[in-house]
């Protein structure tokens, strides 16, 4: 039984840019598209129902806290997340890399790295933990996503291009014990391209992770995310692997990276920034150009008495329902209204965005499109 299917649809005149459909068991996803991150089997302050209504196609659930909490036996016990959590439309997991990975930023050596495989401390408790590529993907079958991830090491920005040399040849028998270890039929295993700042390290990446004929890819971002430094490096992962199949973009979401990413060819692009954000009061608009950041803080005492919604272009229920006075009011009283209200809102920019993005692909408008949002 096929159950994956990617099919492009169209590509721009001008740019890789490329819509398409990729079909899951859980159902089928239009891209390019934006994954919200629902890191623990959740998105923060939301529920499925909500989602539903903005129009959210796909989320990431984060391997490495749901191995921790509340465990993947619990969770395969429910027949996996799509169960668990109420979601009925396709999911994808991480490998649980990135977090681990993660923790050696703490300066707490809470992280020991072999060949074999990664010793680890929790975050919560300090407990000892290991994991291997076998053990990731064992995890990830018992969560039971329709995307999933091979087991990969993410570097730091400023690592050397020695270390990056050695951290590859990790990656990439990583990658092959991964696709070894895959039980599951139903589930679309993505290998990782790696290669921190270096090109010569990047295509190396891309080639030898192409030749093992993975379904799809993902691009590990530069770690800290420096946005020339990333483009690039995005640019020669992507030439060295095969044109029709999906990639994604791991941990990327600013709106400029968007569109970098989307004319280069990308397919997917997950991130916390749109949800993170919006619990601070973040609030993206594309009325917004003059920071080029596309966002504003609607705790500033600007927005105390403000009468107009968060963005006048926007019909999501936040904005066609209450003012930026109103959201202003519920943060000061740190109400928790205030996250689900900026949270819609933010998520609903985001889907609108790449929206504009395929409508203007299918009508080769695409840089006209990237022009306006990026003057």
């Amino acid at each position: 039984m096929n159950y994956f299917s990617f099919k492009i649809h169209h590509k721009d005149k001008q740019s890789e840019a490329r819509i398409g459909t990729l079909k899951t068991p859980h159902g089928a996803i239009n891209t390019p598209e934006f994954v919200p991150v629902a890191t623990q089997a959740s998105l923060k302050s939301l529920t499925p129902l909500q989602l539903h209504g903005i129009g959210t196609q796909i989320l990431m659930i984060n391997t490495y806290h749901c191995y921790l909490r509340p465990g993947a036996d619990l969770i395969k016990r429910f027949h996996g997340l799509h169960t668990f959590m109420g979601w009925n439309k396709p999911l994808m997991t991480d490998s649980g890399g990135f977090q681990i990975f993660s923790l050696n930023t703490t300066g707490k050596g809470l992280v020991k790295i072999t060949d074999d495989h990664v010793a680890f401390r929790s975050h919560i408790d300090q407990s000892k933990h290991l994991f291997t590529p076998e053990k990731s993907i064992a995890i990830q079958e018992k969560l039971g996503a329709d995307i999933i991830f091979a087991f990969d090491e993410c570097t730091p920005f400023d690592s050397s291009g020695q270390y990056i040399k050695q951290s590859l040849k990790r990656t990439h028998s990583w990658a092959e014990r991964c696709k070894k270890a895959q039980k599951r039929k139903d589930q679309m295993l993505f290998g990782i391209v790696q290669g921190g700042r270096f090109k010569e390290l990047r295509k190396e990446s891309a080639e030898y992770i192409s030749a093992l004929n993975f379904p799809g890819y993902g691009i590990g971002s530069i770690f800290g995310n420096p946005k020339i430094e990333s483009a690039e490096a995005l640019k020669w992962s992507l030439e060295a692997l095969p044109y029709n199949t999906p990639k994604h973009f791991l941990g990327i979401g600013a709106v400029d990276d968007l569109f970098t990413g989307v004319a280069l060819g990308v397919d997917l692009f997950d991130c916390v920034l749109p949800t993170r954000l919006a619990r601070v009061g973040y609030i993206f608009s594309s009325e917004c150009h003059a920071n080029a950041k596309w966002r504003y803080r609607v705790t500033k005492a600007a927005f105390k008495s403000d009468r107009k919604p968060l963005d006048k272009n926007c019909s999501c229920y936040t904005c066609t329902h209450f003012s930026r006075a109103y959201l202003y009011h519920l943060f000061k009283a740190n109400e928790l209204t205030a996250y689900s209200l900026a949270t819609v809102h933010n998520l609903t920019f985001f889907n609108d965005l790449m929206e504009a993005i395929r409508d203007a692909i299918e009508n080769d408008e695409f840089q006209k499109l990237k022009k306006q949002w990026l003057r």
